[in-house]
């Protein structure tokens, strides 16, 4: 009944090869509809200027950024293109991995500094730096971790890693390593190595997306700029996943909620009220939805409803309408 941490309802699913597709063996042009881009962010330009340039260079109308860096920080700066903009706010909450070059005002050994970091673990008191342009509140932030990786011989410089919740900013904390330290302490360099699951190493350069684009505008190849834009799923893909069959595929992209005929397997665990992916046999996205049962109470169920969708992410008339009772 059961299988890899999964409830398996439907042990031999059929889809129809005739629609849809499998997330990687989509066309460019679906992807400028509904892609991710990672860009490896240059010190200088804003993340707005930034959008902005690959707007202009893609020639498409909607596309966002997930997560402002200043314009100073480096790394990962993920644009969302068309529909992927919907998750917008997803990406926002996803937790973020940095390294920072730090610098005090007097010479701190390597122990001493490694356990301020250690005190800094856990809820913390996170106001906004006078640089930021949101409004100054109080308000906590968790950092799950911060550990120093190198100092230098004079030991004014150091550089440390920070795991942090959402929305965290990075200037206030080093200002809170000076204030425990009793040593002034400034950020001089930010890197943002992560958000949730995607990694920096998987980051294009403006350039390498400027040449990808000339290679398809000009020289009508598309294989590099095909491999630059990733799948909407590529941020999904820490969600519990919940995986259904094409007609209630069909259902869901016109904004049905989800019946219990029309699942095909389901994480083991999941409680009611939890946020989910409805993916498709084939891996697509379809929807965000909140499960309106727990999960393990699906192997008992034989109809009924099961998840409804909060955020749409397919395309209605990608499946056709097949009205039948797993649809929910």
């Amino acid at each position: 009944m059961s299988g890899g941490g999964s409830w398996i309802l439907e042990t031999n699913p059929k889809t129809n090869t005739s629609f849809g597709c499998r997330p990687g063996d989509r066309e460019l042009a679906e992807l400028l509809e509904s892609g991710v881009i990672l860009i490896d962010k240059p010190p200088g330009p804003s993340s707005h200027q930034l959008t902005a340039w690959a707007r202009s260079l893609l020639g498409i109308k909607r596309i966002g950024h997930g997560g402002t860096l200043d314009p100073f920080a480096t790394g990962l700066l993920t644009l969302l293109c068309g529909r992927s903009t919907k998750i917008t706010s997803e990406l926002l909450k996803k937790p973020k991995r940095y390294v920072a070059i730090i610098r005090f005002r007097e010479s701190i050994d390597s122990e001493s500094l490694s356990l301020i970091l250690e005190e800094l673990r856990g809820d913390v008191f996170n106001v906004p730096p006078k640089e930021s342009a949101v409004k100054v509140q109080v308000r906590s932030r968790n950092i799950t971790n911060s550990e120093l990786i190198e100092s230098e011989c004079e030991g004014r410089v150091h550089l440390i890693s920070i795991s942090c919740e959402a929305g965290t900013y990075i200037r206030t904390l080093v200002r809170d390593i000076g204030l425990f330290s009793g040593n002034g302490c400034e950020l001089l360099e930010l890197h943002r190595v992560g958000s949730g699951s995607l990694e920096d190493t998987m980051a294009c350069t403006m350039q390498q997306l400027t040449d990808a684009i000339f290679l398809w505008r000009e020289h009508d190849d598309f294989r590099a700029i095909s491999k630059i834009i990733s799948p909407i799923e590529i941020i999904l893909e820490d969600l519990p996943t919940i995986v259904i069959k094409d007609g209630a595929v069909a259902a869901m992209s016109h904004g049905a909620p989800l019946a219990r005929p029309g699942v095909v397997s389901a994480p083991k665990g999941i409680l009611s009220g939890s946020k989910v992916l409805l993916s498709s046999i084939k891996g697509e996205a379809v929807a965000l939805g909140t499960l309106s049962v727990d999960s393990d109470s699906l192997p008992g169920m034989e109809s009924g409803h099961v998840a409804s969708a909060s955020t749409v992410l397919m395309k209605p008339g990608i499946y056709p309408q097949s009205w039948t009772k797993e649809m929910g």
